[in-house]
């Protein structure tokens, strides 16, 4: 029996991918944690998925794929697990969340009004107060 090699196709696709954007992926996470093995939790399991529907996402763009991935966990647990620390703690878990997308990563209003599942307007309130609140 052969053994099955890796380093092949789709998982060097997936492979070159986490080489490339993994460290910005995982700024993003640490500023949304404030926790830098929460963030590494948090993109593990992101990247995870991401590896998990490899074959229908590599074709499309595999960074907002992650990055929506990320920002879901992030929200389902935000409350709960990730205090933070540094600037954005003072932030609530969606503010920060918000604020990252919007300033960040410059996601369009609309685009994260829709990946977050809020109305544009409530968007761009949580990212005005946001900034209020940092200056």
């Amino acid at each position: 029996m052969r053994a099955v090699d890796q380093r092949t196709g789709p998982y060097m696709e997936f492979e070159g991918f986490v080489a490339g954007a993994a460290g910005r992926l995982l700024h993003v996470a640490i500023l949304l944690t404030g926790e830098p093995e929460a963030a590494r939790r948090l993109l593990a399991g992101a990247l995870a998925r991401t590896y998990a529907n490899w074959q229908r996402v590599r074709g499309d763009d595999p960074y907002d794929f992650t990055r929506q991935e990320l920002c879901a966990a992030f929200a389902r647990t935000g409350r709960r697990h990730h205090r933070g620390t540094g600037v954005l703690a003072r932030l609530s878990p969606l503010e920060r969340l918000v604020l990252v997308l919007r300033i960040y990563e410059g996601v369009a209003e609309e685009v994260t009004a829709a990946q977050l599942g809020l109305p544009p307007e409530r968007v761009r309130v949580l990212c005005n107060r946001a900034v209020a609140e940092l200056r």
